[in-house]
């Protein structure tokens, strides 16, 4: 941080890190995860850390519920995908299990596996990009959903039993 032309060390008071800690939310919605391993990088002891999250979490500068809640809807926007693979991307960013379960839950209740699957292959294909058989399983493996749904998937799309290319 550099005040006047000096070059200052890192915070100390705790004015000093919830003004350091704004900042860096200013920037990106974050976690309490992200928030905290930010602090602790930057010098902040333990302490300190749990205390600026704490008044951050008071004024509701952060919430780990609605985070995740809008970080799915965002997701599921760009580019659907299923369950399992919104869950660790979310246990990735620091949220923890319980919440991160609910967000999905709550974000895709009126939405089943098999039309999550059709939506994100039609995702893929709306780009312009076809799509064989073998690449549409890739695909949805990769973008979290269970083998069950694929198979139903592609045959409903591909018209066949088999997963064969």
């Amino acid at each position: 941080m550099q005040v006047a032309g000096k070059r200052r060390t890192n915070p100390s008071s705790p004015e000093e890190w919830m003004h350091f800690a704004v900042r860096y939310l200013a920037r990106w919605d974050r976690t309490v995860a992200q928030v905290e391993e930010f602090l602790l990088s930057k010098g902040a002891s333990a302490a300190q850390a749990k205390q600026t999250i704490s008044r951050l979490s008071d004024l509701r500068y952060l919430d780990d519920r609605a985070y995740a809640g809008r970080w799915v809807e965002s997701r599921m926007a760009r580019q659907p995908m299923g369950r399992e693979r919104l869950l660790a991307e979310l246990q990735a960013k620091g949220i923890q299990e319980a919440v991160a379960e609910r967000a999905v839950q709550e974000a895709l209740r009126e939405m089943d596996d098999d039309t999550l699957a059709k939506r994100a292959l039609k995702s893929w294909q709306r780009r312009g990009r076809r799509v064989t058989t073998l690449q549409a399983v890739r695909l949805l493996r990769q973008w979290g959903f269970e083998e069950e749904t694929i198979e139903r998937t592609i045959r409903a799309r591909f018209g066949h039993e088999g997963l064969d290319p």
